[in-house]
């Protein structure tokens, strides 16, 4: 158990590394230059010469790369997210106001994901070959094909224009335990969890229907339990390995998803602000923000992977 610990801790870092060294290079190697946004239009010749030499040094990139990516490392080791180049305020509290936000929508969505997901595949495999089982895999295959962008250009125009019962955009700020937190908190959810749901749901089928042809399975059903008992006691329960391992990657899914979902329904979480950094050439925002999500996704499939010794012992043992 401890060594399956270590190994996976240490595999998470390495994928931070990796992380950290391709979006500073990406950003960094891409034409453009963030100094270009800074400068006024009216500015040119030597003075717009000389305010871009300024500005660089300001902000460090005058240096090389090598010299420039150990500076961000040394700042990520001490948790410094620094200091963003268009606004000049520091990224940290910048990116606190919207966390929030971000959690909201990706934790609603997860739980939507869930709780239809995983239901809808245990069904369609109980109910194999009917009806039953050819709709929930003809909405899964649609809710896998649909883009985020054109799922949620739909539910604005039919709820929010043709229909309007919920709000197309924005973002209220009271709870989202009330109506009117939850209502704007609705039609964005949805878009950013379908894709996961039908992904969930498709899965947790073919699952399913391996399981199902186990032996032991057999020897349930001979020995006279309940269906409902070797369905969720005996089958269920083993065909969640899969599952789990998937569900580590709806969750990077989403959090690459939320940055079109939050940019189409005008929501102020971190993708939207990610989004905004990289119109505006903002390096120091994009990588703070990269560096957070692909925290959270790293972090996510560690904690999945240790789920894997609470569902099935021999992993634990082995």
């Amino acid at each position: 158990m401890q060594r399956f610990f270590v190994r996976r801790l240490l595999s998470m870092l390495l994928v931070e590394f990796g992380v950290i060294l391709l979006v500073f290079l990406s950003l960094h190697l891409a034409p453009g230059d963030p100094v270009d946004v800074l400068i006024p239009m009216d500015v040119s010749g030597a003075a717009g010469t000389a305010q871009a030499a300024r500005l660089r040094a300001e902000l460090g990139l005058d240096h090389s790369l090598p010299v420039q990516f150990v500076r961000y490392l040394k700042q990520v080791a001490t948790l410094e997210l620094g200091t963003s180049i268009t606004s000049g305020r520091p990224i940290g509290p910048e990116l606190m106001e919207r966390v929030p936000a971000t959690l909201q929508l990706g934790v609603a969505a997860l739980i939507l994901a869930l709780l239809v997901g995983i239901p809808a595949g245990v069904i369609s495999a109980i109910k194999r070959s009917t009806w039953i089982d050819n709709l929930v895999m003809f909405f899964a295959l649609s809710g896998v094909s649909f883009p985020n962008f054109f799922l949620g250009t739909v539910l604005i125009l039919l709820f929010g224009l043709v229909w309007p019962i919920l709000p197309p955009s924005g973002y209220a700020d009271s709870s989202i335990l009330t109506w009117q937190g939850a209502r704007y908190l609705v039609l964005p959810a949805i878009t950013l969890a379908t894709s996961s749901a039908a992904t969930l749901a498709r899965l947790t089928r073919s699952s399913m229907l391996d399981v199902l042809r186990e032996d032991y399975v057999r020897t349930a059903y001979s020995k006279g339990l309940a269906h409902f008992t070797v369905i969720f006691k005996h089958a269920f329960r083993n065909s969640l390995i899969p599952v789990l391992t998937v569900l580590g990657v709806q969750m990077g899914h989403m959090l690459g998803g939320a940055v079109v979902v939050e940019s189409v329904f005008s929501w102020p979480g971190v993708g939207r602000y990610m989004l905004a950094g990289l119109v505006g050439r903002d390096y120091p925002v994009v990588q703070a923000t990269v560096l957070v999500l692909s925290t959270v996704f790293v972090g996510t499939v560690f904690l999945t992977d240790l789920s894997y010794t609470v569902v099935d012992p021999r992993v634990r043992y082995s």
